[in-house]
């Protein structure tokens, strides 16, 4: 018999078998790929034809079993690939890259001590709040073009501070 009519016929029953042990749709078609690359290398060890389906699911559960146990050992289980989803969701976000944007926004607080209260309010709402300049001359009642030259003056006043800075 062909091992691809093999690989037809009895690919459901060992998925089955499979996510049976392995709770896990993904991770049951893993196994069961492994489960025929096995049996393909073992098809020769086979004395009966007609017992294939019942050998392919024993080495669909034995190999289950051992990915179960690996994954235990590893201090690990299957989880179901919604809740991977929900994990990715409620952390969002980076821990490395969070504290690099507090320490760089401590350093820009920093630098801007000397700044008037109206050039530190712009800047905070160009940079931290991503305003545009006309959303932010909309929201302080002030011309687009006047809020377009002090974030200017101001920008160009961080900048010389850094560069001060990134000089001494």
């Amino acid at each position: 018999m062909d091992f691809t009519t093999i690989y037809n016929e009895h690919y459901e029953r060992v998925l089955y078998v499979s996510l049976a042990v392995i709770r896990d749709r993904h991770l049951a078609e893993d196994n069961v790929q492994e489960t025929f690359i096995k049996a393909y290398k073992k098809l020769d060890s086979l004395e009966e034809m007609e017992k294939i389906g019942a050998w392919l699911c024993v080495i669909a559960s034995r190999t289950a079993i051992d990915f179960v146990r690996r994954e235990r050992k590893n201090k690990g289980c299957p989880m179901e690939l919604e809740l991977l989803d929900c994990l990715g969701k409620e952390a969002g976000h980076n821990v490395e890259a969070e504290v690099e944007v507090k320490l760089l926004k401590e350093l820009l607080d920093e630098k801007m001590e000397g700044f008037t209260t109206e050039d530190k309010k712009l800047l905070g709402l160009k940079m931290e709040r991503g305003l545009k300049e006309r959303e932010i001359a909309k929201a302080l009642k002030m011309n687009p073009a006047t809020v377009k030259s002090k974030i200017h003056r101001a920008r160009r006043k961080l900048k010389e501070q850094m560069a001060v800075e990134l000089s001494a």
